[in-house]
């Protein structure tokens, strides 16, 4: 049975309030009626229209102006950045000389920005558009807004930051804007239920809110407009909303939204500032014993009493993410709508915070209804996440054994790929092509090992970074200039090898990509384990030689060299994955990439392989994380049939093939707080997705008839390793469709 969950990240949405609901169902099935009908049934409509109406007046202190019913608070900036743009074009039309810019917060929601460019654009204004600047605190520099507000003719800010919760010092806006003649709009959507804005004594002209940031269903919102403020409607047509905003009004969640307002009116559960701070700090105590690294992105005296948004020094915010959702426990990275980007979090950018903690930030969010019950069961199980990272960077298992690490930990930032090995019989490891975002998190790696690093290498110069090699030897407890002297790729000078236990890591030159770039192959005994390849080749593409640096003429005898070396079959580990196939082989790149059957071709003529390149390196566009490209991708390995089996095909398949083997590729961390066991009548294994390099070559030596199934939290990971393994030629591969989550566990 799955356990309760635990829901904060109220800033993103929340839940439907039941009352609401109900009210919902009752427009639907009672209340049905069209507001613009004159009959009874409408008339009915109408006056429940009315009702909600006159109390959302009341919620927003806004006896006067107009508030309309939109689809939300997008709809709402649209409207009121469209009305005040066309207000600037008849002013112009009339011959006036309007403002010159456009301003906005420079931590405002990216809907703002949006529509400043989109209805600048389309209305043929061509006014210059700004960020308002912000403190390091997140709030406003009032003397530059003061300054420049004279050449605004419209200024956007919000009530409440949605990532940070900081809220706007809306009295010092308003007097820095006093007398400049600027239209202001207000984003209200984070201050609804939180927050008195008092409409009616501001000079807010604009106030777009959204109903399901406050238990109100999605889909349903309000916009504030001033009584003298402008008012262009975005939709025209059926004349409902007194011409405001045409369309037949969506009474089940005005209904809804009625209901919540009433809730809200009445203090019907609704708790106020003081008690959610102590809720707040209550969490945050649990976060701060759980990662003693934390450390807060806003003071708490500038924020709404239901928003922390913090980073942990040398904990990713995936880790973090990956963690608290093994534990039931739901938060973000930022802010929802852009989440899913492997990037830093604009707002905490323009508050000067580090790239560390812009890139690693968590936003944890209450709403005003959060039970005591659950703040506390939060608590507990914050403060089992922060155990089960200590656990997992000191190598135990869920059961607190200590266990051996796996031979290759692979990173993955942005397409680039960064490798720890750690042979199992010894002590010493080695770092291959560091990345900068990793220095503090591998460094903590090594140490919760009891690792002694004795090699960081890179594959080759980098031309998107320096190599972070000196960061990270200073990192790991090294003193500087402890290491041993190396060339410019970490390489330890007049060595042929470096010995691991039983191990041992040798250098190939394979110029090319770059001049110096070389692959590194670890070997037990005469047997290859790994094939560090660098940029030299890559799923799906072969590496850039269109570089000040490269060597294009030498990579078809590179190619060909490594061929005779390692052969065609070998698993190859890339510098760059940017589909997460995580190896491949120059079997698979020949059949692929027709360049690189053309460049191991014997008899081909490597003058129009070096044509052939040139013409497919020509304006290489960055890649989808918008980083330098290594390489031409002419195989995106989007070709691959589904690999998703739902929870039942699973048990069948398990039934109908005893051998059937699955594999938890969930990290150690998030199998700790969350051990289920999905199949118990099937053999298990866990391979945390981060080791999967260390166990491909295992796998594929399963006899070809046997499956494989892989599962994880979402379904994404284990699609990730059943695709890798189809590219590598195992056709019997599968993953758990939804993963844990969709399965119900």
């Amino acid at each position: 049975m799955a356990r309760m969950e635990i829901y904060l990240d109220a800033n993103a949405t929340t839940p439907v309030l039941p009352r609401a609901r109900d009210a919902a169902l009752a427009a639907m099935s009672r209340t049905f009626g069209n507001p613009s009908s004159t009959h009874g049934a409408g008339l009915r409509a109408r006056a429940m229209l009315d009702e909600v109406r006159a109390r959302a007046r009341r919620v927003l202190g806004a006896p006067t102006g107009r508030v309309t019913f939109t689809s939300g608070a997008t709809e709402g900036i649209q409207t009121a950045v469209l009305s005040a743009l066309m207000a600037l074009k008849r002013r112009r039309a009339a011959g006036e000389v309007i403002p010159p810019w456009l301003l906005y917060g420079a931590t405002e929601h990216k809907a703002v920005p949006a529509a400043l460019r989109h209805w600048n654009e389309v209305l043929g204004l061509d006014l210059e558009i700004h960020a308002i600047p912000v403190d390091a605190d997140g709030r406003h520099l009032l003397a530059w807004l003061r300054e420049h507000a004279v050449k605004a003719g419209l200024v956007c800010t919000m009530a409440a930051n949605n990532e940070t919760g900081v809220v706007s010092d809306l009295d010092g806006i308003e007097r820095a804007i006093e007398g400049s003649g600027a239209l202001w709009m207000v984003d209200g959507v984070q201050a609804l239920g939180k927050l008195d804005l008092a409409l009616a004594r501001r000079a807010i002209a604009y106030a777009p809110f959204s109903g399901h940031k406050l238990y109100a269903p999605k889909g349903i919102g309000l916009l504030y407009v001033r009584e003298d403020a402008p008012f262009t409607p975005l939709l025209t047509g059926g004349g409902q909303e007194d011409d405001l905003r045409a369309g037949t009004e969506n009474m089940a969640g005005v209904a809804a939204l009625g209901a919540v307002l009433q809730a809200l009116e009445e203090g019907d559960g609704f708790k106020g500032p003081a008690t959610l701070a102590v809720l707040r700090d209550r969490l945050l105590t649990a976060l701060e014993e759980a990662f003693p690294g934390l450390m807060l992105n806003a003071p708490l005296s500038h924020c709404l009493p239901t928003t922390l948004n913090f980073s942990v020094r040398d904990v990713r915010a995936k880790v973090l993410l990956d963690l608290f959702d093994a534990a039931g426990i739901r938060v973000s990275g930022g802010s929802a709508c852009s989440a899913s980007r492997a990037k830093p979090s604009d707002v905490l950018s323009a508050m000067g915070l580090s790239p560390w903690r812009a890139s690693n930030a968590v936003r944890l969010s209450i709403g005003p209804l959060v039970s005591d019950s659950l703040i506390a069961e939060a608590c507990r199980r914050i403060r089992s996440c922060g155990q089960a990272l200590r656990s997992a960077h000191a190598s135990f298992d869920p059961a607190g054994t200590a266990t051996a690490p796996e031979l290759i930990t692979r990173w993955i930032v942005d397409g680039a790929c960064c490798y720890l090995v750690c042979p199992p019989d010894t002590d010493r490891c080695v770092v291959v092509d560091p990345l900068p975002e990793l220095t503090h998190e591998i460094a903590g790696r090594i140490r919760g090992l009891d690792r002694r690093l004795v090699a960081v290498l890179d594959t080759h110069s980098h031309g998107d970074h320096a190599s972070s090699a000196p960061a990270l030897w200073s990192a790991a407890c090294h003193a500087p200039g402890d290491g041993p002297t190396t060339d410019h790729l970490g390489w330890p000078q007049g060595r042929s090898e470096i010995g691991l236990g039983s191990w041992r890591l040798i250098r190939m030159a394979t110029p090319g990509h770059t001049a110096d770039a070389t692959a590194l192959l670890l070997q037990h005994g005469d047997e290859l384990s790994a094939c560090f390849v660098g940029d030299t080749v890559m799923p799906g593409a072969l590496g850039r030689t269109d570089f000040p640096v490269s060597q294009p003429r030498a990579l078809v005898p590179t190619l060909r060299a490594l061929a005779a070396r390692v052969g065609h079959e070998a698993l190859l580990l890339p510098g760059h994955d940017e589909d997460d196939r995580h190896a491949t082989t120059l079997a698979i790149e020949s059949r692929a990439q027709a360049l690189v059957a053309l460049a191991l071709n014997p008899a081909a003529d490597p003058a129009s392989f070096l044509r052939e390149k040139a013409a497919l390196e020509a304006g290489l566009a960055p890649t989808r994380h918008d980083t330098m490209a290594c390489g031409a991708r002419v195989d995106r390995c989007a070709t691959e049939q589904a690999v998703e089996l739902s929870r039942d095909a699973v048990a069948r398949l398990a039934e109908e093939q005893p051998a059937t083997l699955l594999v938890d590729v969930r990290e150690s961390y998030e199998r700790s707080v969350d051990p289920t066991a999905v199949f118990p009548m099937a053999t298990t294994q866990s391979v945390p997705v981060s080791a999967l390099v260390s166990a491909l070559a295992r796998w594929l030596a399963l006899p070809r008839e046997q499956a494989i199934v892989f599962y994880c939290r979402s379904g994404s990971r284990s699609a990730q390793a059943a695709r890798a393994l189809r590219r590598l030629g195992r056709e019997n591969v599968w993953s758990l469709s939804g993963g844990l989550v969709s399965a119900g566990l």
